[in-house]
Order: C-alpha cells, then structure tokens, then sequence
C-alpha cells in the first residue's frame, strides 16, 4: 500500500515525543516520516538545560541519537530550517529552497523568547536562554566576564540567572512585576522566594522598568532604569517570557490567536484539515500551554487524530514543582483564590524559610489551589487532593503543619489516577510494573517512562513504590537519591571505612550522574562530621546550604545574623561592652537569644569579614549559629551562686560547650545543664540535658521543643563527670554516623529498633564493641577544631565570597525603620491566618 507523507516540523521535546508516540502505535507502517529539525542538535531535554554549565555533558540531555531515528527508516534532517508552507501544493520550503511534498503535516515548532522593545538589545553580549546554541555563545562571552543581568523574574529568567551564578558570575534579576514568578506565586511566596535567592548571592530587582541600554563606566552595559537608578554588567540575558512560534502558520494563512498561536480543536487540528499543531506553538480554546506535559499531551492527541484513536486534547492541568537554585517551589491550580468562595489558609515561617497556602472551597471539603515555597514536600499529597478530586482530611490545616493523623497517614490514591503528566502513567500501571519485578525506582522509570519527562512527580513515583513493596511484603531501599544507592548511615560508613575526604572521590566510586541538592549537603555534613575539614575548603563549598556559604543565618531582609559563641551564656563585662560597640558602629539590631547568646542581626554579606575581624580579636569566636551542629549549651548558676544548687553547672556547660563546638551532625544539636532539680536550664527539652543530683549527674537524651515538643528521656543516673562525658561521646558520634538526614535526635531514637533499651545496650553496656571506636572519633573532632570565621579572615580565596557587587563598593541597606530604640526591617508584617 502507498504510504502517506507525514512531515513534523520541529525536533524539540514535544516534537520527538510525537515521533516516540507514532512509532509505538505502530504508525510508520501507513505513514512516511520526514522530521524537520532547525537546530544542529537532536531533540534534547529543555527542562535541564542549566543543568550544561553545572557539569552535565550536552550530549547526555539527548532524548534520542540520529541513530534510533535511522533505525525506524524516519528521514531526520537537522540544520534544516523551514521558510514557508504552500498549502497549496502541500509543500513545505526549507531555507535552502528545495520543497517536501507532505499529505499530512505536525507543526511542532514551539515558542522564542520574548526581547523587550528595550533600545540597546542588539547590542554584543546581549543574549536569549533557549538553546544549546545559546548557551554556547553565553559560556564563551562569560569566560572574561564579572557580572550578569538577567531580565525576567519567571521561571525561565530564574533558570538562566542560575546557570550565570553556575559560571560564577554577580548575577542579578530585573523583574518589571512587583515579584518574582508573578503568574505562579503571591506576594508573600515570591517575596520569600526573593529573600532565599538573595541569600545565595545573587541580586533580586524588582519593579523595575528598563529604558535602554548603553555602555557603562565599570562594565561593558548599563541598564537605565525609569525610576532613574541604573545598573551596569558585563553579560546580559534576556528571559522575559515566550512567544509562540507561529510564523510558517501565519505566513500560510492559518487561524492563530490574536496574541498569537495557532489554533486548534481537540484532535490539535488546525484552520487546514491537513495540518496540525502540538506544543507551545499551539493554541486552545485561547490558553498556551508552556509546560512539557501538556504538550507531550498534545502529541498523543495528534497521534490518535491520524490513526483512529480515541485520545483527545481536552486542556492541562498547570501546576508545577521545581527547585530554582536549590529552592524549592511548587504551584497548584487555583493558588491566587480566584474561584468564587474559595477560602485561605497560610503558613509562613519566616525564620525556616518555608511559605505554604492552601486555597480550598467555601465548604472547606476540596482544594483548589496551593502555593509552596521553601518546602516541596508535600507537593505530590495536595496534587492529589487536587487532580483526584478526593475529600481533604480534617482538620484541614493538618495539612499545612504536618501534625495529626490525617497528615501522616500513607496517601492513597485510586488506581486510574495519573501519577506522571509528561507520560500518562497510571498508578495502576506502576503497581503493575512492581508486581512485575522491577523494584528499583530507576527500573520503574525504564519500563513505564513515569519521571522521566519534567522529573516532577519522582516523589510520587517513590511513594507508591514503597508502598507496593510495603504490600507486597518486600523491603523498601532508604537509597538518600538517585545518585546514590545507599542510606545516609551506608554512606557514612563508606566515607569513614575507605578514608574517603571529598564528594567528588565518593561519587566516582559509589555514585552516578553529578549529585543534587539532596545528595551534597548530606554529603558534606557527612564529611565534617568525620574529618572537620573547613566547611569553605575549595572541595567542599559549592555543597553547603545556603547559611554555611556565609557562615550566618540570613534574615528576612537578606540580611545576616552575627553571633559569638557565649558558652553557657556566660560573658565578662568587657565582652557585653565590646558586643555593644561593634553593633552600635555597624547598626546592628541586638538581642538575647533563648540560648543565652547575643544575636546581632541586620549585616550585610560584605560587612561579615570585617565585623567578624572586630570580634576575633576581641577573643570571640564563631557560635556555629548556621550550622546543622552544636548551637548552645544553656545553663543555670548552679551551687556557683544559686542557694539551691547542688552542682557547679556553670563548668560543666563550659566544659560541654567547648568540647563539642565543632561537631556537625545530622541536624542542629542544643545541650542544657541545670544545677539542681528545680530545672532551670529545661534540660529536658534537649537533645542532651544533663540534672544535676546530690551524687552527681542525670543525664536525659533525644528531647527538642519546636513545632513537635517532646520530653527527653532519663539515660543514666548519679554520673560522675568522666562518666558523663564518655556516654554523651559516645552517644553523638553514633547519631552522627546512624542519623537520617536533618533527623533530630527525638526522631532517630523514635525510629530506632529496641528503642531506648538499645541505646542505653549500646552506649553504656557496650554491646556492639564499638565504645572506644566512638571515643575515638569524638577524640578526633574535639582536637581539629579551628574557628571557622578565624580560618576565613585570614584566606583571600574564602574572604572573595563575601564580597559585594561590581558596581557599587558596598551592598546597599536594607530599609529599616525605628523600633524601640533600635533599627527593624521596614517590611510591613502581615497578619497570616
């Protein structure tokens, strides 16, 4: 039988999607496929385009080599450019004028980037982030280059100011709107999301409408803003939104939109029976669609509509999940509470970082929305609730908090319910594959494809995974990623066995691929846990968390927080005066902090050096605030001064504080010393408490306050002080090497088989054998402490981080306003209910 000539013009991802769907339908026996490709590069993967100037070879983010198209007889032509469509003839005219006779025709030509009519845009140096082609050419003027611009706060724009921060360039956004991603978040979620990306260092500019560009005095461009500020770079990228890629439709007299796209119906059929249209290129029922899985969606639509088949194109659901430079950001339906009724619910912490909005309706019983920021975790349970239609626990801010039974329940989910967009994958189809044998997370994504288009629904995936085997009677891995098949535990052990000193070396030994930003902060407090090798070692620092890159905390107002180490609260007053002089010539706000330390907020980044030059020489030395590590050692005057006392606290919270100052651990460490009985200290609500009793010390292990308070439990009792010493080394280093990650100590020993009996076996008894080993271990964190502010003062290399921006010598401040005699942030605090 005579074949029917179908050409796809475009070789994108929703374009090769299209062509993976016509050949699994068994399509190529009825059509002759050409695919048109106008770029030099095979369909690759968009979504992880940044993923190139983070280390990832180009060649890996191929969707499939010319080979597997030449295998299936698909004539695939790249380089090849389109100029026109005869519809007449039913042609279609490539640039170098030779004509292809087609029956059938699949635009998939997606979007371009939107260039502001901005004066000065033609400009050298001035770039789109869209192509592997762009990213060559933005490498290559990088190379020589200090600073970069990025206009456009969306999605794409923070995707293209990461890859410039990946170059290590001061990378700054220009965003027109009054916040960052305005389409996705609200005011509270992208001013949080502001403050975190600020946090690593790159610059965030809001309302700001650029005029023109013209040279510049310090670097080659300068952006003339119209509020009259300016700002100067040497890179500039332009990611001020799409456009659809619809000018062959318009050119050849198809209906497109009046903004643009061409118009199709259900089947992605277009004005012309002929031909079709599938990806952002396309518009439906006056909606683009700029995500992979609608498009992907539009292809198996496309595909049906030219075998027969009963799929159709009925819209997509938007909502998103996506990590912007290590920050988690997710986007549900109706997350502005635009629907009639719709009721708000709010969580914001800001202190943690974390944003979380529920909008559900009037009744309370079904969600409509949400937005999260800071905290991605529970994406794939409310995308459920959504997409599923299902009835919301009760009560419904369980959902928010993460308390109750409702909220910690396994989430069950119906078997048609779709849990990869991208591919349409069932739940029911992931169960199946289960049964089948694959019981590996990277086994399911081979067999189903479920996970493997924009990586969103990957928790999902694991959840229903675990849960299968769970049923199936077969043992869950507690793999810490896709890089790594081993646990946080497995790990440590490798590390500390084969002397394994950088990420790097463990990965090229028992991982795979390049890490990610669950893998390298574990990883790297791991490391310090072992060896304490500074946490700003050129090895070590492009894995920390945001507040180890600075050594502080940053605050609300992308500030940061300056605090000494005050062990047990204990201060002269030489040292009150000195805290008091620094913070009055810097203009810091200063506070007692619950830990009995004197917090100092509102620093600058560059400011830090110096502050912390002031401080240690003074005789100060880093308190480790902003570390998962031993904050405080809290404590009461004991039988110093205190009538009731009945044991010298004071020295023992000294000799605790600075004996475990350096240790970094699984998540943050608070230790207290009461005196006597009366409990001043609340050293019950510790990670270790330590009561004093007429012959000695009680020692209590494993408690917290926070959010899930709970009460530490009695470990031993009437403990001498060598004693006391050797069960809490002991006790923290096997934390530290058995602890999950950003496990507290009340979690771990919640979870831990034989509970408290067992570690009481462990630690006192010694049951395992391994006593002297961990006292060794702790032996050797205790005597490799260096102060890690000390250590930073005095190298150039580590003193370059904390540097400010190109164009001004200083970072400007923040504003604040008066409060009680001292100076806040001027940043209207909003009533969260």
């Amino acid at each position: 039988m005579n074949k029917q000539r179908l050409v796809v013009v475009g070789n994108g991802m929703v374009g090769h999607h299209f062509v993976e769907q016509l050949v699994a339908a068994g399509a190529l026996a009825q059509f002759e496929l050409t695919v048109l490709g106008a770029e030099a590069d095979p369909a690759y993967d968009r979504v992880h385009l940044s993923e190139v100037f983070g280390g990832r070879a180009p060649e890996a983010l191929r969707l499939a080599d010319p080979a597997w198209y030449a295998g299936h007889d698909i004539d695939l032509r790249l380089g090849a450019a389109v100029e026109a469509i005869d519809r007449g003839r039913q042609q279609v005219i490539l640039g170098n004028g030779e004509a292809i006779d087609y029956d059938r025709l699949v635009l998939a030509t997606g979007s371009v980037p939107f260039v502001p009519p901005v004066p000065g845009r033609e400009r050298s140096h001035c770039f789109v982030y869209r192509t592997l082609g762009d990213l060559a050419a933005i490498r290559e003027a990088c190379a020589h280059a200090r600073s970069g611009v990025v206009i456009g706060g969306g999605l794409l724009g923070l995707e293209a100011a990461n890859a410039l921060r990946l170059l290590g360039l001061k990378t700054h956004v220009v965003e027109f709107a009054p916040r960052l991603m305005p389409v996705q978040l609200d005011e509270l979620g992208g001013e949080l999301l502001a403050s975190k990306i600020g946090e690593l260092g790159v610059a965030v500019h809001l309302g700001k409408a650029t005029e023109c560009i013209v040279d510049g005095e310090q670097a080659r461009h300068r952006l003339e803003f119209a509020d009259g500020s300016h700002l100067e770079c040497d890179v500039l990228l332009f990611s001020a939104g799409i456009r659809p890629a619809d000018a062959l439709a318009r050119g050849a007299g198809l209906a497109v939109g009046e903004r643009g796209g061409i118009v199709i119906d259900e089947q992605c059929q277009s004005s012309d029976p002929a031909i079709l249209a599938i990806g952002e290129c396309a518009l439906w029922q006056g909606r683009i669609f700029g995500l992979v899985a609608p498009g992907y969606q539009m292809a198996r639509a496309a595909v049906a509509t030219l075998c027969g088949g009963e799929s159709r194109f009925g819209g997509a659901d938007m909502s998103t999940k996506l990590k912007l430079m290590g920050v988690d950001v997710g986007a549900i339906g109706d997350g502005h509470g635009a629907t009639p009724g719709a009721q708000t619910l709010l969580l914001l912490d800001r202190s943690g970082g974390v944003y979380k909005k529920l909008v559900v309706d009037e009744r309370g019983e079904r969600l409509l929305g949400a937005i999260l920021v800071g905290d991605g975790s529970d994406y794939d349970r409310l995308l459920a609730y959504y997409q599923q239609g299902m009835a919301l626990p009760t009560p419904v801010l369980a959902l928010l908090t993460g308390e109750g039974e409702a909220a910690a329940a396994p989430l069950t989910l119906p078997d048609s319910a779709t849990l990869c967009s991208c591919h349409n994958v069932s739940k029911a189809a992931v169960v199946a594959a289960v049964r089948e044998g694959h019981h590996e997370l990277g086994q399911i994504k081979g067999v189903t494809r479920a996970g493997t288009g924009c990586g969103g629904c990957s928790n999902l995936l694991k959840q229903v995974l675990d849960q299968t085997l769970s049923e199936l009677g077969l043992e869950t891995n507690h793999h810490l990623c896709e890089h790594f098949a081993f646990s946080r535990q497995e790990l440590c052990h490798l590390i500390r066995v084969e002397q394994i000193r950088d990420f790097d070396s463990l990965l090229a030994r028992h991982g795979q691929g390049l890490g990610c930003e669950v893998c390298k902060p574990a990883i790297a407090s791991i490391l310090a846990s072992l060896w304490n090798e500074h946490v700003l070692a050129k090895p070590h620092r492009a894995l920390q968390d945001t507040n180890d890159r600075f050594l502080a905390n940053v605050q609300r107002d992308g500030t940061y927080s300056v605090v000494p180490r005050i062990a047990g609260g204990e201060i002269t007053p030489r040292g009150l005066i000195i805290l008091g002089e620094i913070a009055e010539r810097y203009g810091l706000f200063t506070k007692i902090t619950g830990g009995q330390r004197i917090d100092m907020l509102g620093a600058r980044r560059d400011q830090l050096p110096a502050i912390w030059g002031e401080l240690v020489a003074a005789g100060f030395e880093t308190g480790q605030a902003y570390g998962k590590s031993v904050r405080t050692v809290k404590s009461c005057v004991g039988s110093t001064w205190c009538r009731y006392g009945v044991q010298d606290s004071l020295a023992m919270t000294q000799q605790l504080e600075h004996r475990y100052k350096g240790l970094r651990a699984p998540h943050k460490l608070k230790f207290a010393v009461s005196g006597c009985t009366r409990e001043c200290a609340e050293a019950q609500s510790k990670d270790i408490g330590v009561i004093a009793t007429e012959r000695g010390w009680n020692l209590y292990v494993c408690g917290n306050g926070g959010m899930r308070p709970r009460h530490a439990d009695l470990f031993a009792t009437d403990l001498d002080d060598q004693t006391l010493i050797r069960y809490i080394d002991r006790l923290l280093m096997f934390y530290v090497r058995t602890g999950d990650r950003l496990q507290r100590t009340s979690v771990w020993l919640e979870g831990m088989e034989g509970g408290l009996d067992y570690l009481k076996g462990v630690i006192i008894d010694d049951r395992l054998g391994i006593g002297a080993e961990l006292e060794a271990a702790m032996a050797s964190v205790v005597g490799s402490w260096e102060c890690e502010w000390k250590a930073t003062l005095a190298d150039p290399d580590k003193l370059r981080l904390f540097e400010a921006h190109l164009n001004a010598p200083e970072e400007p401040t923040p504003p604040r306003r008066a409060a009680r005699g001292q100076w806040v942030p001027a940043i209207d605090i909003k009533e969260v209910v």
